[in-house]
């Protein structure tokens, strides 16, 4: 068994026990990083509290030879996608894609993720619409889209008596990933 599906088997009742979600775990050189999630978004307390747990689990089961870091932290704004549930949580959203060198065509791809199943997955992109396969990319990932930028300049000043400037503060919602 692969020390990614080991770790996954060990925390995955930790990661259920506290509510929220696995999303993925990575094994890069010494970095053991767990990735967990929830629909409101994760806080820095719940991250605490969950790698104290997953800490001491995986040092009971010692499931890596050697020394390695742990992180546990939230996907992030412009998450990896991996997996085919990856790509299934993502539709909707856009996404940047790096395909194979053996692909045929562009291989940097930005668009709207129409759909994925378990084969693949559709993309739109400025040329059009697109299938891929899973197997034909190298590396995938959400992007996060900022609202509009300000205007240069900022406009006429408030005092101004052509000023249609609200003088309420400036909210904006961002949505939560």
């Amino acid at each position: 068994m692969a020390i990614v599906d080991r770790v996954r088997e060990l925390v995955t009742p930790i990661i259920e026990a506290e509510s929220v979600d696995l999303y993925d775990v990575e094994h890069n050189g010494g970095v053991l990083r767990v990735l967990v999630d929830t629909d409101g978004g994760i806080g820095i307390d719940d991250i605490k509290r969950i790698s104290r747990a997953v800490s001491r689990r995986l040092d009971e089961a010692d499931p890596m030879p050697g020394r390695y870091t742990l992180e546990v932290s939230s996907p992030g704004l412009e998450r990896s996608l991996r997996t085919p549930d990856h790509f299934r949580c993502a539709v909707g959203e856009n996404i940047k894609v790096k395909t194979m060198p053996t692909l045929d065509g562009a291989r940097r791809l930005n668009g709207t993720l129409l759909s994925a199943d378990d084969g693949g997955f559709d993309l739109q992109t400025d040329e059009g619409q697109c299938r891929l396969r899973y197997e034909e990319v190298s590396k995938a990932r959400t992007v996060f889209v900022w609202g509009p930028a300000p205007k240069p300049g900022g406009g006429r000043p408030a005092d101004s008596p052509n000023s249609s400037r609200d003088s309420s503060p400036d909210t904006r919602e961002v949505p939560a990933s």
